[in-house]
């Protein structure tokens, strides 16, 4: 039973690491990006990864970059 709590908890720190709002982002912009896909709008889904990746570190900058009130 050990081996398979290190297992899972390293692909826990593998996925998630120290940002758990970076992982959750990435999530739904893949979720969105194959719903825009398989919706076949004729639209470029592809477009939406880059776009969203940068807005995804740019809120991650901004979270760890804060003042911390103490």
């Amino acid at each position: 039973m050990n081996y398979v709590h290190r297992f899972l908890a390293f692909w826990y720190d593998f996925v998630i690491g120290d940002d758990w709002v970076v992982a959750a982002g990435v999530v739904v912009l893949l979720a969105a990006s194959g719903a825009l896909a398989h919706a076949n709008l004729h639209v470029g889904a592809w477009v939406l990864m880059p776009v969203g990746v940068v807005a995804v570190l740019a809120i991650s900058l901004r979270r760890a970059t804060a003042p911390r009130s103490e």
